[in-house]
């Protein structure tokens, strides 16, 4: 990030309470300010406390807009901001001073200013109130989600099940979604040592008071101990009480537990650095929740911040809490999570020294993870992806370099394309086909007219088109995959027109040199652009037993030859399984269409059937963008086809610390390390077959990560496009 960005917040909260959503909001401005940008902060409701905005007054570049006591918007703070009123609002101030960004939460919020579409492509939107789970995704939802991907820039996910389910229900999702964990202060003040105990043993909760949070119930823990021999305390920081219609008398009763049970020692509502500091003198923190919640896709910010003062914590045996804290942490609660499971956690972390201890290890190195440090350097990385710098010969010129794409389809450069109209100094427009021979000729002779540069993605009937209505002084760039050389049309584009010829891989620019006679000079090679950023995530348990094929028709795809190395893996080990991520063949009705396509497809499938070996273990999995999240499942991606221009699966499984395994087609050695690639399906099940254990297999994950981020990740590839497009 080379200059200094402007961002907006606003998240449908009240920072006058105290709860998660509203210390969202605080950590988000302290991560933006750290991370170099200049923000507004617009509130939600007129300040009554200044708990959580007191902290923001000296941060660099920070301003909190107070709409009431600044009288930007009508009344006299009676009542909180509706989102069509903050849409409003949002708009007029960005009118004033217009925004780089503009960061929300909530989703009615965010369906509001989606639909009113004044912010389209600058919305980062953090989303926890949708559905979770498969259940609660009706088609309503499922279309506003939708709709809010498309408006939205970027996706902003707490956490990695949030980020594949919503990419797995919403497609526009995909691309788009990014990680942004809670964050946690580093304390500011000397975190007690902790050898012993407090008499009686100090336990502390800190956040809202909810019946699903459980926290009516923890005001009972301290009696319920003592009938256990353990003297114990209740401390507990808040203010925010819900009143749940699926709960009556619930506020009223929870109200009374604070202020008269005599085990609890209610703080109220206090600064979160205060809440820190009172949390730090107590001995265990509780995070124990109702089963309800076991399924949430969310991170506990509480476990966190306790971690981070070097508290144990009590908690709901998770999935999520698992994957954070060890599946043998010693202070998950027990059973069905009752009460007495509650207090039988608690009665272990008093009783067993050595448990506690651990726990609080645990839950410390959990902390470090997400301190408001590393919250600044995840922003600042989403930042320079989303507004990377141009180079100094587009920002030295008088104006914009106008760039024109065109083509049928233009999937091999969607995220290139988001790259090249993120940069200052460049102007894109595309002209999109219909279908390969479609074409709306009158808005292809204005975009010719218009462009200083026409990139034409596929050299088909569209570069033959543009090759023949160039303008003189613009400059004609062709993209050439594979299929066009077979094809004939490169014979009938006027090459004397075009500028450059951009093939995919070393082998096809010798290939296209050879077969069309065109100049040398005229033929270079950028290779496609692999995202390493989203499809870098953790893999799923397993993943190292599971090979993957991205694509099998057509035929020349060889699933065959795939079907060969997992029986060979399967005659040693029946753990392994092989994933197939791709439309069937019979939805391409050009193969289809085929005899013997359907006769190759026949075949393998009546070897499904009927192999030993292969019985229960293919997975065809849906076609779909969210290749991301898929590859988590997968530890080994196979390329066993007959011929490929450059072939992305292998890259793309590489990017996620999957090992990849190709057979020699020709040119595979030009852009594929040979370390990958073996002679025979029978060579590749053996080296598969080699990393049997956890740690060569991720080894070997790494160094095939390490080389598609130094060969072909985005950043890479966009800058050498970037240069192609601004030189001559």
């Amino acid at each position: 990030m080379t200059r200094t960005l402007r961002a907006l917040v606003y998240g449908d909260v009240d920072l006058n309470l105290i709860d998660g959503s509203a210390v969202w909001a605080q950590s988000t401005v302290q991560a933006l300010s750290r991370a170099g940008c200049r923000t507004r902060l617009v509130l939600k409701a007129p300040v009554e406390t200044g708990r959580l905005t007191d902290p923001l007054a000296g941060l660099p570049g920070v301003t909190v807009v107070r709409p009431y006591e600044e009288h930007l918007v009508p009344g006299q703070g009676a009542h909180l901001l509706s989102p069509l009123q903050a849409s409003r609002l949002l708009a007029r101030l960005d009118a004033e001073e217009p925004c780089d960004l503009l960061v929300l939460r909530g989703r009615r919020l965010v369906k509001q200013i989606a639909g009113d579409g004044a912010f389209d492509g600058r919305i980062w939107a953090y989303l926890t109130d949708i559905p979770q789970s498969p259940a609660q995704m009706t088609e309503e939802a499922r279309a506003d989600l939708a709709r809010i991907a498309t408006a939205c820039r970027q996706l902003l996910c707490q956490t990695e099940e949030l980020r594949c389910f919503l990419e797995a229900w919403v497609p526009e999702a995909c691309g788009r979604s990014v990680l942004s964990p809670p964050a946690v202060p580093e304390p500011g003040f000397p975190v007690p040592d902790r050898n012993g105990l407090h008499d009686p043993v100090r336990l502390v909760y800190t956040g809202k008071f909810a019946p699903r949070w459980n926290t009516l119930p923890m005001t009972r823990l301290p009696a319920l101990l003592a009938e256990r021999g353990i003297r114990a305390e209740l401390h507990t920081v808040g203010d925010k009480i819900h009143k749940d219609p699926a709960h009556p008398g619930f506020d009223t009763a929870m109200a009374e537990a604070l202020t008269t049970t005599p085990e609890v020692v209610h703080h109220g509502g206090v600064p979160r650095e205060e809440a820190m500091r009172l949390a730090a003198d107590c001995d265990l923190g509780l995070g124990w929740r109702d089963t309800s919640l076991d399924a949430s896709l969310e991170l506990s910010t509480k476990v966190l911040e306790f971690g981070s003062l070097g508290l144990p914590v009590v908690l709901n045996r998770t999935p999520a809490h698992e994957a954070l804290l060890g599946a043998d942490y010693p202070l998950f609660v027990p059973g069905g999570a009752t009460l007495a499971d509650a207090a039988d956690a608690v009665r272990v972390a008093v009783r067993d020294t050595q448990a506690r201890q651990l726990a609080a290890g645990r839950c410390a190195a959990a902390a470090r993870e997400y301190t408001m440090e590393a919250a600044a350097a995840r922003w600042r990385g989403h930042l320079d992806r989303a507004f990377p710098a141009a180079p100094a010969a587009v920002t030295a010129r008088a104006r914009p370099l106008r760039v024109g794409v065109a083509g049928h389809d233009l999937k091999f450069l969607t995220r290139l394309l988001d790259h090249l109209r993120a940069l200052p100094g460049l102007d894109v427009r595309i002209d999109a086909w219909p279908a390969l021979a479609q074409h709306d000729a009158a808005a292809g002779r204005e975009l010719a007219a218009w462009a200083d540069v026409v990139v034409v993605e596929w050299c088909g009937p569209a570069a033959i088109w543009y090759s023949r209505h160039k303008r003189r002084g613009s400059r004609l760039i062709v993209r050439l995959h594979r299929f066009e050389l077979d094809a004939g049309y490169p014979r009938q584009v006027d090459i004397d027109a075009v500028d450059r010829v951009v093939c995919v891989s070393p082998y096809y620019a010798r290939a296209t040199r050879d077969r069309t006679g065109w100049p040398a000079a005229k033929i270079t090679t950028i290779g496609n652009w692999v995202d390493v950023h989203q499809l870098d995530r953790p893999k799923a348990p397993g993943a190292r037993h599971r090979l993957g094929m991205i694509g099998i028709a057509p035929s020349r795809k060889r699933l065959d030859l795939g079907l060969d190395v997992l029986e060979a893996l399967r005659a040693r080990d029946r753990r392994w399984h092989l994933s197939v991520k791709s439309k069937p063949p019979w939805e391409y009705w050009w193969i289809w269409n085929k005899p013997a396509e359907r006769e190759h497809y026949d075949a393998i499938l009546r070897r499904m059937q009927t192999s030993p070996l292969l019985e229960g273990a293919v997975v065809f999995d849906q076609f779909g963008p969210d290749v991301a999240s898929w590859l988590r499942r997968v530890g080994h991606v196979l390329s066993t086809s007959d011929d490929e221009s450059f072939h992305l699966a292998p890259a793309e499984g590489m990017a996620s610390g999957a090992v990849p395994a190709l057979l020699p087609w020709p040119g595979a050695d030009e852009i594929y390390d040979r370390r990958w690639i073996h002679e025979t399906p029978e060579a590749m099940a053996d080296a598969i077959a080699g990393l049997a254990e956890q740690d060569d297999w991720r080894a070997a994950g790494a160094a095939a990560r390490q080389q598609v981020r130094e060969g072909f990740s985005l950043e890479r590839v966009a800058k050498d496009w970037t240069e192609l497009l601004v030189s001559g």
